[in-house]
């Protein structure tokens, strides 16, 4: 491959991973709504954490997040109040807390996912199923590589980023 080719190719990945992200955060954003109407996109990250690693401490979801217990404590917070998350002791630790989603809050990410998996469906419905498996193989490599070389799926800090990068 000659160097004018490879940047082609390199530039043409660039830029349908910028397509797809885009697309991606449109589809996030109808996600949200669906959960609750004006929901904020940290929060909602956090309910998708808690939907595949509750219970948990809420020091292990903030270090999953890469973001401080203050972020997590004001989100958890909003959540609480909307009756999603709960808070329940922890049978370890008498001093901590784990933190769940209320029977509501599963129902309502439940919905969620069963969405998001009719629409993969109805996109990929004329590909042929070797293709999507290719598909599967390829964002699973290219993702394991990301994470190898320390690239994260979220910032790491103390900032407000508990969003989904993708909502995939």
């Amino acid at each position: 491959m000659t160097i004018a080719a490879d940047h082609e190719t390199y530039d043409a990945v660039e830029h349908e991973l910028g397509v797809l992200l885009r697309r991606a955060r449109a589809l996030t954003v109808g996600m949200m709504q669906e959960v609750h109407h004006g929901l904020d996109p940290a929060a909602y990250g956090l309910l998708l954490g808690l939907y595949d690693r509750a219970p948990a401490r809420p020091s292990d979801i903030a270090a999953y997040f890469g973001v401080g217990k203050a972020t997590i404590s004001r989100q958890l917070k909003a959540l609480e109040d909307l009756g999603l998350v709960e808070r329940r002791a922890d049978p370890c630790d008498g001093r901590a807390h784990l933190l769940a989603l209320t029977s509501e809050g599963r129902r309502r990410m439940d919905a969620v996912r069963v969405a998001r998996r009719e629409r993969f469906y109805a996109l990929l419905d004329t590909w042929p199923e070797g293709d999507v498996r290719t598909l599967a193989t390829m964002l699973a490599r290219f993702n394991r590589l990301a994470e190898e070389n320390g690239t994260r799926s979220r910032p790491a800090g103390d900032g407000e980023n508990l969003a989904p990068s993708s909502g995939l």
